[in-house]
């Protein structure tokens, strides 16, 4: 790939170009300085993948993000060093289409490079997910086992713009009462505590982390919470999983809504939000197979109109709607639930 680097700091660009170097295939398109001019470069030379910057002079990493998603859209991972207080700013930048983050990485007192694990591995799998990568994915099957009623689940699962697209939802939900909400977002898990508390800041509601060995609750809203995939156990246990390993989306939606299709036997309402790829969209529709009444986003209002998409051409998505009516809908068929 081809990837751009945004930074104010010179011993960051250095770090960052050092770790795409050192990474077979990929190599740097372009360094700018602040957000504006990485805006013009993106303009006039579009790269796979942009590392962009949180906390700059001028045009930070946040308005870059929304100017170039708006303009010249393309993967941008958010490398900051700055997360003490930014949390908020880094879902602000994930909700204008940043699709994850990561801490950057440093040069030690001899120029070694130290902490660039993470950002390696971020970037292997922006390369699967735009195809430029050739691993290969193993698929992922689940044996039906039948499982008793515990209450209406709500699942969500959403990607790039997701976590705005979430805060429109939960907050144009009331109490759930008997419905528990649970949310999986591919997010890092170093930045799921912050997401969690910042969905409870944008909305006025509650979101738990889920710990594995609980079970699903009436009333509360939970969000995955780790780098291993969310799974449903035949006890109506969450639980995590880090098979299957070679899934590029982490956690992933489509292995969490087919241990829910396997395992829970009351049809709820599920929802494959914004995002890049097509993650989701076979769960979804293993769901509507069971009698789940599903939605997808519609391309208008989804920052990167991928898994809705993909939901939606395979047949799995009842409706297609705009963000501002998935809430409404959500709610129309809990209380349809409750009357019956």
């Amino acid at each position: 790939m081809r990837i751009g680097i945004v930074n104010d700091m010179a011993l960051a660009r250095e770090a960052l170009s050092r770790v795409v170097r050192s990474m077979p295939a990929h190599q740097v398109a372009w360094t700018a300085i602040d957000g504006t001019e990485a805006i013009e470069n993106a303009r006039f030379d579009l790269p796979d993948l942009i590392l962009m910057d949180l906390v700059m002079p001028g045009v930070d990493g946040v308005e870059a993000t929304r100017r170039i998603m708006q303009e010249t859209p393309c993967p941008i991972l958010v490398v900051t060093a700055t997360m003490n207080g930014q949390v908020g700013r880094v879902f602000d930048a994930m909700g204008h289409g940043a699709l994850d983050s990561v801490e950057t990485p440093t040069l030690g007192p001899r120029g070694e490079l130290k902490g660039a694990a993470p950002l390696i591995d971020k970037i292997s799998v922006v390369a699967r997910l735009i195809g430029k990568s050739s691993e290969s994915y193993s698929s992922f099957e689940i044996p039906v086992v039948e499982g008793p009623w515990l209450g209406t689940l709500v699942l969500i699962g959403s990607s790039t713009g997701g976590p705005n697209a979430l805060a429109e939802i939960l907050s144009s939900l009331p109490e759930p009462r008997d419905a528990c909400v649970v949310v999986v977002q591919h997010v890092d898990a170093a930045f799921a505590p912050g997401l969690a508390k910042w969905l409870g800041e944008r909305t006025g509601r509650h979101v738990d982390l889920i710990n594995g060995g609980e079970r699903p609750t009436g009333g509360k809203i939970y969000l995955a919470a780790t780098n291993d995939h969310l799974i449903l156990d035949s006890m109506h246990r969450f639980r995590y999983d880090p098979e299957p390993a070679s899934l590029s989306y982490r956690p992933s939606v489509d292995v969490f809504f087919r241990t829910v299709a396997t395992y829970w036997s009351r049809p709820g309402i599920a929802a494959v939000l914004t995002g890049m790829g097509r993650d989701g969209a076979k769960g979804l529709l293993k769901l509507r197979q069971g009698g789940w009444h599903t939605i997808a986003q519609d391309k208008e209002t989804s920052v990167v109109w991928g898994m809705p998409r993909a939901a939606a051409e395979i047949g799995g998505a009842v409706e297609v709607l705009p963000i501002q009516r998935i809430g409404p809908s959500i709610v129309r068929r809990l209380n349809q639930a409750t009357i019956s």
